[in-house]
């Protein structure tokens, strides 16, 4: 295997937005640089079910729940 091809894989640590940290193998910058994280799990909606509110512009939430209101019970 040629090593030219390959990047340098080494650890790094990890910075949560709670300032939890983790140590981790990478390829993002040098051997012992961090990442500090600006969205994690423990706080993204995505994946803490936080609120999620429908933006209806020009009623098209509207017109599509009265156009499929007979498969939803």
């Amino acid at each position: 295997m040629k090593s030219e091809g390959h990047p340098d894989y080494h650890f790094i640590t990890v910075v949560m937005t709670d300032g939890t940290e983790y140590k981790t193998r990478s390829t993002y910058g040098k051997e012992g640089d961090s990442i500090q994280l600006d969205i994690d799990p423990k706080t993204h909606p995505a994946w803490t079910g936080g609120n999620s509110n429908l933006m209806d512009r020009g009623g098209r939430v509207s017109r599509f729940k009265d156009k499929f209101k007979g498969f939803v019970k």
